[in-house]
């Protein structure tokens, strides 16, 4: 009478991870298609962000639940490109890049990206001059969404909050404070090196929650010398910065992720820091040069647009634990 329970007792272990595979295998289901869509949506929400100085395209990720899987995905990549080139110089072939490109969630990579591409081009025509043209309404509507968002990296920690991430939290808020702080720089023709070491650096904020890519961008006097290349096509700045992109985040991307699997706590609460820290860059009333102002003028506005901000991302919260 004590045989039954034991093959289930050890069938219980490998079971949720079949049921986690076997969405994947059914491709061409309706049910898949819906995820693609879902997931090309989240991804330009992603790509949306990336294109307003202020906004992390890190903390949309968290918040929109694509966080962890984007990183592992990004990691999977930036393996598969170290086999290629080992293979190429050590003349082993292409086979164990092959392997490893096999490895990759393309499933799930391809369309985020898309999304993020796509609605990234487009926002950098729309949603940047909104906010140069109203930049009360918008950053007040910006603050709303990153304020709520800082709960996120909380709750995504494996333990209680504890003294020590208090301590790396706040350590990371004051450092995000002071370089949001950093006023704007203004270049006319910046040379490739320059744009090639901005890109680097810039792209870390696509994985790096709490630090706004455009505001890296901002404070090298690249910002404006980028998006009129994207409007003339210019070639040689482009694929320099596309360049200096891919070489940037395969420098980083590794790291986080180790960091993610085996220092989840401790990275959690500087990446809930770092959102906390960046906060100064969307005060609504700011100088031009960054100068942080008491509020003035009409403050229901702008207080209605914050909680709209803190609304959708709410929403957004609440979808995801449904989802989950």
């Amino acid at each position: 009478m004590t045989n039954p329970p034991r093959p289930s007792g050890r069938s219980s272990g490998p079971g949720p991870s079949h049921r986690h595979a076997s969405p994947r295998r059914s491709g061409s289901t309706p049910a898949a298609w819906a995820v693609t869509l879902g997931n090309a949506v989240r991804g330009g929400a992603v790509g949306a962000a990336e294109s307003v100085p202020g906004v992390s395209g890190g903390t949309i990720a968290l918040v929109v639940g694509l966080y962890d899987r984007l990183l592992a995905a990004a990691s999977q990549v930036v393996h598969a490109g170290r086999e290629l080139v080992q293979g190429l110089a050590q003349r082993r072939g292409l086979r164990p890049a092959g392997a490893a490109l096999a490895r990759v969630d393309w499933r799930f990579l391809v369309p985020v990206l898309v999304g993020m591409v796509v609605v990234l081009l487009v926002s950098l025509s729309t949603i940047a001059p909104l906010l140069e043209s109203h930049p009360v309404p918008m950053r007040a509507l910006f603050f709303g969404m990153i304020a709520v968002s800082v709960a996120v990296p909380v709750r995504m920690m494996p333990h209680r909050v504890r003294a020590g991430d208090v301590v790396l939290g706040l350590a990371a808020a004051a450092a995000a404070f002071f370089l949001t702080g950093l006023p704007a720089a203004e270049l006319s023709d910046p040379p490739l090196w320059l744009v090639f070491a901005g890109a680097a650096v810039a792209i870390n904020a696509l994985v790096l929650p709490g630090v706004s890519g455009s505001f890296v961008l901002l404070a090298m006097g690249l910002y404006v010398p980028v998006t009129d290349a994207l409007h003339e096509r210019d070639l040689a700045v482009i694929g320099t910065f596309l360049l200096g992109a891919a070489i940037g985040l395969a420098s980083f991307v590794k790291l986080l992720h180790w960091l993610l699997d085996h220092r989840r706590q401790g990275t959690m609460a500087v990446l809930a820091g770092l959102m906390l820290g960046s906060l100064r860059a969307l005060w609504p009333w700011q100088e031009d040069d960054g100068s942080l102002l008491a509020p003035t003028g009409g403050l229901v506005g702008p207080l209605l647009l914050a909680l709209a901000g803190a609304a959708v991302v709410l929403t957004a919260l609440w979808w995801e634990s449904r989802r989950a």
